[in-house]
């Protein structure tokens, strides 16, 4: 939980942001909350997201909250552990994927499915309006403040190039997920599950022959480096995503006077979540541009060729379906409402409008 001290500079080699940066704010400071998540520092999601949202929250806090940042799992543990770093009180705040700990939230495991997400804005936005429609329950350890998705997912491995289908069939590829994993051993792969930060050593020992991650991503781990083909996809929907959650512990909420748990609400929801994803997405283009400056081959499947890639997926839809209904959970119906959320985000995006 949040101490109640001046910022510990230097603690555990943590980025330290608080009272002593604020001007006038010395003496005003009453709280400081630890951040810790698995991406280098200099990750998009660290560089474009959680830091400009401390500073947000303590310069609307007048200086009264501190914020300590710890990247790169500094703080101990593994990615999988975060969420019970933060439920236990071991921070005050994580981001991390609820899908490193399989089975335990298994609602959502929805945002894994190919071809569900569009926009990662747009998903972001729906996914909060999904998570208070089905999902409260399933994370009610831990108090969310975004839930967001990256942009489309893709294919970043040696050559040869996968173009279609058929040419998944024999390579071994990193998967973040259960139902990605599950994704591509169903297109004829080898699937090796792991978090995202071993995908660098992975690939540079070939323990696996290429990585399905975002383009995003790719900047941080250097994959350009790594590997020399990306296969991308067309159209409006994502090949896979993954689900994103900034959560907080709730003693550590629930202790801070009502005036600065007021500004917590108002760095939380539906307008966070869509900014978590927006930065994301915007990460694509500049980390894609570092593959076409070192003359990687890009691919890009589109047109009826997608059409090939979305109907050879949809056994990974029907099998969570299958499963869910054996929990009692009409999955059909919760891809129904999913589907029509990102709808209804992307149509008012177009628009220039809220949808919620």
């Amino acid at each position: 939980m949040f101490r109640r001290s001046l910022v510990a500079a230097g603690l555990a080699g943590g980025i330290v942001f608080g009272a002593l940066s604020a001007p006038g704010a010395l003496h005003a400071q009453e709280v400081t909350l630890r951040v810790h998540q698995f991406l280098p520092a200099s990750g998009t999601v660290p560089a474009d997201f959680i830091v400009p949202w401390a500073e947000k929250v303590m310069e609307e806090s007048d200086g009264r909250i501190a914020v300590e940042m710890y990247s790169a799992m500094e703080l101990g543990g593994t990615p999988a552990t975060l969420i019970d770093q933060a439920r236990d009180g071991i921070v005050d705040i994580v981001w991390t994927l609820p899908a490193y700990t399989p089975g335990r939230f298994p609602i959502s495991d929805i945002f894994d499915l190919p071809f569900i997400a569009g926009d990662a804005e747009a998903t972001s936005r729906a996914a909060w309006r999904f998570y208070e429609k089905h999902m409260q329950e399933e994370l009610g350890d831990i108090r969310p403040i975004a839930l967001h998705v990256h942009g489309p997912g893709q294919f970043h491995i040696n050559a040869p190039a996968i173009e279609t289908v058929a040419d998944v069939s024999g390579r071994t590829v990193r998967g973040p997920t259960r139902l990605i994993t599950r994704l591509i051993e169903s297109l004829g792969g080898t699937a090796v599950g792991m978090p995202v930060p071993q995908v660098p050593e992975a690939l540079s020992r070939n323990v696996v022959e290429g990585a399905v991650i975002p383009w995003e991503v790719t900047r941080a781990l250097r994959v350009p480096e790594l590997v020399d083909t990306h296969t991308e996809f067309g159209g409006d929907r994502s090949f896979y995503t993954t689900f994103f959650m900034f959560a907080m512990n709730h003693d550590s909420y629930e202790a801070l006077p009502d005036d600065l748990r007021q500004v917590i609400d108002n760095n939380s929801g539906i307008d966070t979540s869509a900014w978590a994803g927006r930065a994301q997405q915007a990460g694509d283009a500049p980390a894609r541009e570092l593959a076409v400056e070192r003359g990687n081959r890009i691919v890009t499947i589109e047109g009826e060729a997608l059409d090939e890639w979305i109907e050879a997926s949809m056994s990974v839809r029907e099998s969570w379906i299958a499963e869910m209904e054996e929990r009692g959970v009409d999955a059909a119906a919760l891809i129904e409402d999913l589907e029509a959320l990102v709808a209804e985000e992307l149509e008012a995006m177009e628009n220039g409008e809220d949808a919620d």
